[in-house]
């Protein structure tokens, strides 16, 4: 007696989940193959121009100047000295440059669609303008063409306690004393206390159904801790010098001078991404449905209250993920600081290579470090956009 055609096993050859694993594997296999292949004749290359890789050369003496560090650095300090000069130089800028182009994208994007026709009108001329200039092109103009252009020590224009000129921008500046590191434990004690009232004013918010100024706050209590200690202390952790113009000399007398370059990197990187910054706020500002704003307005919420409380918290969902990209895009971008004669990671890197000949395990260093930094930016917006997520039920 014939068994019932459902219970004929398939042959594997016809089994599509058989085949969707063998194709998986194929794939792998190809691809896996394909890359020892390519790694097999680098080395293979290399080692007969007596140039095997090898990451020792790190620890070679550098033999050349970096015009401007963070940490301890000299013609004898090594090419991973070097190269840690590199990475700070772009963290510091890849920091301070999304901070301010955060806020000026804000404030970009809520001024085009602010009801006043002049100030919409110069919020879209400024975005229109920015996103279609190339960007290397504007750091060079920039650069060329405003840093460079500012009139000389001696004639040095004064804004207030800034100074500008050829020589960058001078600003006041803090030299630590001997109670600095004790205010640094305050300031971190500070931080703690501050989260602690802003997640006590969360959960009061909850109960009350009136969400205070959580980080109005929070940042007043961070602000109350810091000015306390700084008058408990025996000495004032830091003191300032304020920037003068010398009477002889060619150098700006107090204070702390930021070079042409990274004025020039930093505020040209600020003000081309602010632009798309912008953008991506004023589409997620408009994501959120009319009848939010209509309700608002109807309970008597003033037109701040509105956009702070109503509004905005619902435009981050739209906003964060492509905020991310701008971020992202930001830091990668900072690598054209060769261009303006910073000196950063891409910088460092090529006169590594060109010193050491070591250009196989710099290109990887370079890529593996540049692939950090914008995997730690995701994973951070990424924790932050799943918070923010509406959760449905």
């Amino acid at each position: 007696m014939n068994s019932p055609p459902s219970q004929h096993r398939i042959p594997f050859w016809r089994d599509e989940r058989i085949l969707h694993i063998l194709s998986q594997v194929f794939v792998f296999v190809a691809v896996a193959s394909t890359i020892y292949w390519l790694y097999a004749n680098m080395t293979r290359s290399l080692a007969a121009i007596n140039l095997p890789i090898s990451f020792r050369f790190l620890s070679i003496t550098a033999g050349f100047d970096i015009g401007q560090t963070l940490i301890e650095y000299s013609r004898s300090s090594t090419y991973l000295q070097a190269y840690f000069v590199g990475v700070l130089n772009t963290v510091i800028v890849a920091l301070w440059g999304n901070l301010f182009a955060t806020v000026l994208g804000i404030i970009v994007g809520v001024s085009w669609l602010s009801s006043n026709w002049l100030v919409s009108r110069l919020a879209r001329i400024y975005i229109e303008i920015f996103r279609n200039i190339p960007l290397l092109v504007f750091l060079i103009f920039w650069y060329g063409g405003v840093f460079l252009k500012l009139p000389s020590v001696q004639d040095a224009l004064a804004i207030g306690p800034l100074i500008f000129s050829n020589r960058g921008v001078s600003m006041p500046w803090g030299i630590p004393t001997e109670t600095f590191q004790t205010f640094l434990f305050l300031l971190a004690g500070g931080i703690v206390v501050a989260i602690g009232v802003g997640y006590v004013l969360t959960r009061q918010g909850k109960k009350t159904g009136r969400m205070p100024l959580i980080t109005l706050w929070s940042l007043l209590t961070f602000l109350g801790v810091a000015l306390v200690g700084w008058f408990v202390l025996p000495q004032a952790p830091l003191l300032f010098e304020i920037p003068a113009k010398p009477e002889t000399g060619f150098n700006i007398v107090g204070g702390n001078t930021f070079s042409p370059e990274f004025m020039a990197l930093l505020s040209g990187l600020v003000l081309y991404t602010a632009a798309f910054i912008g953008e991506v706020v004023r589409a997620g500002i408009q994501a959120v449905s009319k009848g939010q704003t209509e309700a608002a307005r109807a309970l008597g919420l003033t037109g701040f209250q509105t956009l702070r409380l109503v509004v905005f918290p619902q435009a981050l969902r739209v906003i964060i993920p492509p905020l991310t990209s701008q971020y992202l895009n930001l830091t990668k971008n900072s690598s054209l600081a060769v261009a303006v004669g910073y000196p950063d990671l891409v910088q460092v890197y090529g006169t590594i290579i060109n010193q050491s000949g070591r250009a196989v395990e710099m290109t990887a260093i370079m890529m593996a470090t540049y692939l950090s930094f914008s995997l730690l930016t995701s994973l951070v917006l990424n924790v932050y956009n799943k918070r923010i997520q509406l959760v449905e039920r």
